[in-house]
C-alpha cells in the first residue's frame, strides 16, 4: 500500500526560519569557531570529548540567546537600516514576548548544559558574556558612546577564554592574549562596516565613530588599531606559546590587513571598506587556525 508523507505546516517552518534569524548565525558561527580554538589551544594533544562536546554546545545556545535579546532591543533600529531591515524583529512577525522566551530558554539551556557537564566557572564567565553583551553593551554603551565597539568588544573578546575554561577549569595568561586579539581586532573590523553604513546609522541615531567624527577620523583610528593588532598578533609567538608557522602566517595576515587600513585611509571607498570588513573575518579565522595548526605540530 502507498503511503505519502504529510507535509509540514507552512507557518511552522516560517516560524522556525524566524526564530534562527534572531540567532544571528553567520555571527555565532564565528564566536563558536573561536571558542573552540581556545578548547584546542588549551592543553597538550586532542581534547576530552565531553567539555569539547558540551561546552561547544552551551556556548552556541548562549551566544544565540545574546543575539536573540539584542535583536529585541535594536528592533527600532534595526527596522530604518537596510542591512538589519529584514530581520523578523525589526518586521514584526515575532512579538517581544516570543524573542523574550526564546532567548531565555536557549540561556537557560546552555547555561544548564554549561554547568553540568562542563564547570562551574564556564557557565558563570558565559553568563558574563551574555551581560556584558545584551545589557552593558547592546542597552547601555551602544546608544551613549561612539567609544561602544571599543569597549563593548571585551564581551565580543571572550569566546577563546570560554573554551580555555571549559578545558581546564581556569583561565590563563595564554587565554588572555587570545582575548586580547581580538578585543584589538573588533574596533577596525566593525569601524569598516560603520564606514560604508554611516547613513544608516545616522538615520538610526546611535553614535556611531564615522557619524560623530567624520570618516577621516575614523579610517586613521582604524589604522591605528590595526598596528596594534599587529603588535599583540606576534606575542603568541614571544612567550613561546606558538611557533614558526604561527607567525609566518601572521605576519603575511598582518601586512595584508595593514595594507587594506592604509589604503582606506588615503583613499576612501565604499567598496574598500567591504573589502577591508570581509578580509577582516578572513584575517581572524586564518590567524586562529594557525595557531590551531602550530599548536599540534609542536605535539
Amino acid at each position: 500500500m502507498k503511503t505519502t508523507s504529510l507535509p509540514r505546516p507552512p507557518g511552522m517552518m516560517r516560524s522556525l526560519e524566524q526564530f534562527y534569524a534572531l540567532t544571528k548565525p553567520r555571527v555565532v558561527q564565528l564566536i563558536v569557531f573561536c571558542a573552540v580554538i581556545g578548547m584546542f589551544l588549551a592543553k597538550p594533544g586532542l581534547p576530552e570529548w565531553r567539555p569539547l562536546v558540551f561546552g561547544t554546545l552551551g556556548i552556541w545556545l548562549v551566544a544565540s540567546a545574546a543575539a536573540a535579546f539584542n535583536c529585541l532591543v535594536e528592533q527600532k533600529i534595526d527596522a530604518v537600516m537596510r542591512r538589519t531591515a529584514w530581520r523578523p524583529s525589526a518586521t514584526g512577525e515575532l512579538g517581544a514576548t516570543s524573542i523574550i522566551g526564546f532567548s531565555g530558554l536557549l540561556c537557560a539551556a546552555g547555561m544548564l548544559v554549561l554547568y553540568t557537564q562542563v564547570n562551574p566557572l564556564t557557565m558563570w564567565l558565559t553568563f558574563g558574556t551574555f551581560i556584558g553583551y545584551a545589557v552593558v553593551y547592546t542597552v547601555l554603551l551602544k546608544p551613549a558612546t561612539p567609544q561602544n565597539i571599543v569597549i563593548g568588544g571585551a564581551s565580543g573578546a571572550m569566546p577563546p577564554v570560554l573554551g580555555w575554561a571549559a578545558m581546564t577549569g581556569q583561565v590563563s595568561a595564554q587565554a588572555l592574549i587570545l582575548f586580547l586579539i581580538i578585543f584589538l581586532w573588533t574596533p577596525p573590523h566593525f569601524w569598516a562596516l560603520a564606514l560604508y553604513r554611516t547613513e544608516d546609522y545616522r538615520k538610526s541615531g546611535l553614535p556611531m565613530l564615522p557619524v560623530t567624527h567624520g570618516s577621516e577620523y575614523t579610517r586613521l583610528q582604524a589604522l591605528l588599531y590595526t598596528l596594534l593588532l599587529t603588535a599583540v598578533s606576534l606575542m603568541p609567538f614571544a612567550v613561546h606559546m606558538s611557533g614558526i608557522v604561527y607567525v609566518v602566517a601572521a605576519v603575511v595576515l598582518d601586512a595584508i590587513f595593514i595594507a587594506y587600513a592604509w589604503e582606506l585611509k588615503q583613499r576612501y571607498s565604499d567598496m574598500l571598506a567591504r573589502k577591508m570588513f570581509r578580509y577582516s573575518i578572513v584575517y581572524l579565522s586564518l590567524l586562529f587556525a594557525a595557531m590551531l595548526v602550530d599548536h599540534y605540530l609542536k605535539y
